[in-house]
This record gives structure tokens, sequence and C-alpha cells, in this order.
């Protein structure tokens, strides 16, 4: 008996000749064609203003950098001013503070222009008495506070012309009198006051004043108002108060 697949109907709906059935047709799809992706890149619009906004944000950050960098500076330049400000102020109050009255001498004197005055050494052991004289003198066009110290004295003639060497470093110094001073910091212009009678006075008067005591010659008390030039990180009037330690008011 033939098997059963030769007498399959046709798909056509009728019988192929013989009596056998037509093979089916393979069916096939037509492939997908590729999409192509466009990549759409940048305009020249686009790159400018980028370009733009990036200077532009690179400008800000360097200024603000910049900023910063001048606070800085100007902090550490105001730090350095104050050190070297206490430094001269802490030396000036020393100075008053070691004040030593001699006889037939004068310990603290105030000419308009240098004040000169006779301490007691700081060192140990003691190595005599010493004149220190401070004033204000124009170098290089602008003013500069100076210290003067002479070298220790033991006798009245070594202590009287060491007075007098410090009153010629003031005006017309030379080359040995300039081997004792020290730039302290600029300086406008400075005033002195004495505390006498319980009021403030210009040291030029002789009121209140014993002559021929030296002890009486040192004032109750020493105002110092010294002005700094502008264009510095500090500037302006500032005044400083020295109270004799006799008197009970302990240092400056």
């Amino acid at each position: 008996m033939p098997p059963l697949s030769r007498f399959a109907p046709s798909p056509r709906g009728g019988d192929a000749p013989g009596g056998l059935a037509e093979p089916v047709p393979r069916v096939r799809w037509p492939r997908t064609a590729p999409v192509l992706q466009v990549v759409r890149g940048f305009t020249l619009v686009e790159l400018l203003l980028a370009i733009a906004v990036m200077s532009l944000l690179a400008i800000l950050s360097w200024r603000g950098l910049d900023g910063m960098v001048r606070a800085q500076e100007i902090t550490r330049q105001r730090a350095d001013e104050m050190l070297v400000l206490q430094a001269a102020l802490g030396q000036w109050g020393t100075d008053l503070d070691a004040l030593m009255p001699v006889a037939n001498t004068t310990p603290l004197d105030w000419d308009g222009q240098v004040l000169r005055l006779t301490r007691r050494s700081s060192a140990v052991p003691d190595e005599g008495a010493l004149v220190v004289a401070w004033t204000r003198r124009n170098a290089n066009g602008a003013g500069q506070w100076l210290r003067w110290q002479s070298p220790p004295v033991r006798t009245r003639s070594e202590w009287q012309q060491a007075w007098q060497q410090a009153a010629q470093w003031a005006r017309t110094p030379g080359d040995a009198e300039r081997r004792y001073e020290v730039t302290l910091l600029p300086l406008d212009s400075w005033q002195i006051f004495y505390y006498r009678g319980g009021a403030w006075s210009n040291p030029l008067s002789s009121t209140g004043t014993t002559p021929g005591d030296s002890s009486a010659a040192i004032p109750d008390g020493v105002r110092l108002q010294i002005t700094l030039p502008p264009g510095q990180a500090l500037a302006g009037q500032l005044t400083r108060d020295w109270v004799n330690p006799v008197l009970g008011g302990g240092r400056s």
C-alpha cells in the first residue's frame, strides 16, 4: 500500500498530476536593511559659545585666586608691621622703666627733636649706665624712627661724652655715631608730653621741675604720640602712655 503522503491534497485545492501533492514552497522574508545613524556634531556657533563660557569661568576663577593672594599678602604685611611696632614700643617702655637718676646728671631730656635718657644696663653683671636716644630722621625721602645706645659708661666724663654724642647723632650723625643706631619703623611725626602736677604739659616747659634734683626730672608719666605714614597696613596716629613705676603704676 503506497504511503499516504502520496495522496496529500495540493495546497492549491486540487490533486497534482499523478496523484502526488505539490511541495510547499519555502517562504523567504526580505532582510531588513541596516539603519544608518547620523552622528550630529557641534556647530561653529556652539563651539564659540562654549569657548566664551569657559573663558569667562577662567577669568572669574583667576580674579578669585588673585583676590585671595592679595588678602593673604595684606594679612602677612599687617602681621609683620604689627610685630615691628610691638617690638619698638616694647623697647620704648623698657628704656623708660630702667631710667637711672644720677646726681648732677639729666636722666631724661626732650629738646623737640631727640629724647635722651640715662638708664640702667640689663647686662649681668652690671656693666654700667647707658645713654639712650630716640629721634626721627628722614632717610631716602621717608621719615624713620631710630634708636641709639651708647656703650656702658662708668664715670661722669664718659657719661658727658655719650650725652653729647647722642645729641650730635640726632642732628648730624657721623660714621662713629651711626654704629650704635637701629632703624625701627617708618614714622611721619611724633610728639612727647610729660605728666606733672596732675596734667599733661609740653616737656620744654620747666613747670614742676626742681633745679639740681635729678630724680625730680623724671615726670610722673610720659605720653608718646606717633603718626604712622599712609600706604601701609598700619597707618594713623597711635598714643602710648608710660607711668612712672615709683608711683605704683607698673610697666607701661
